[in-house]
């Protein structure tokens, strides 16, 4: 509990800095970099203040020139602090429509191309999409938790399809990301973290070209994301055919 008060404070001082410093400076700008880095050092230090340490697999084998989708599974609450600071460059993801009828955090998060999303709205869905291609059009990377919710379990949930619309319409390589032990130190319904190391599997990139079809590249994704969970977590019917090859990556750390 304490360590969790620990990182929950860090981030609660950390705020108003960014909001005298980046703020302004973004919105006069309009160069979001600034508020960006800033935000990921501190949510990176926030999670080395909670205990967890953080191992990468599969990391060093990206081109950090090239634009990509990343595509993970969700656990944890703890699992985007870990996981965007890790990404090369900047990357945007998709956050609940409420948030932008903030006024300042509402410029902000558009001037850093975060897409609104309501999970309810199948209209909103469409639109996301096409949003997130165009900011993947921009140069900026894309992270997605394809489940949508959190796993009670850590086993895979049924994924959405949105986000295989937009690798097909981008043309860009998705990449499979398998987050591992953000299960065990912070748990879905569960306030206190556990100290403990977090592995976040980065998979061979898949290109464009084998894509083959929509069906095809989502059981790819979730034939790789499954394939580095643990065992006792795994489907027990996993994905075999011949279209689902997915080679892992290397160790970086």
């Amino acid at each position: 509990m304490i360590r969790t008060i620990l990182m929950l404070g860090f981030w609660a001082v950390l705020l108003p800095f960014a909001a005298l410093l980046g703020f302004p400076w973004t919105i006069l700008t309009g160069d979001v970099s600034f508020l960006y880095r800033m935000g990921m050092w501190g949510a990176w230090t926030g999670i080395r203040l909670a205990g967890i340490r953080v191992q990468t697999v599969g990391l060093d084998t990206l081109d950090p020139a090239r634009t990509y989708i990343f595509m993970s599974n969700h656990v944890s609450n703890v699992d985007p602090p870990i996981l965007l600071p890790l990404i090369p460059r900047r990357t945007s993801v998709m956050v609940k429509k409420e948030l932008f009828s903030y006024p300042i955090l509402g410029r902000v998060m558009r001037f850093g191309s975060l897409v609104p999303v309501d999970r309810g709205n199948r209209e909103s869905g469409i639109a996301a999409v096409r949003a997130a291609a165009d900011v993947i059009r921009q140069g900026v990377n894309m992270s997605i938790y394809i489940e949508g919710h959190r796993s009670y379990d850590g086993k895979l949930l049924p994924f959405k399809k949105g986000p295989f619309y937009l690798a097909e319409e981008c043309g860009v390589p998705v990449v499979p990301v398998t987050i591992v032990g953000t299960h065990y130190v912070m748990p879905k319904k569960r306030f206190s973290i556990k100290p403990g190391t977090v592995s976040v599997i980065f998979h061979e990139p898949i290109e464009p070209e084998d894509f083959s079809s929509r069906d095809c590249l989502m059981a790819k994704v979730r034939h790789a994301i499954n394939g580095g969970l643990p065992p006792e977590m795994q489907e027990t019917n996993p994905i075999t055919t011949k279209d689902t090859k997915v080679h892992e990556g290397t160790a970086s750390a």
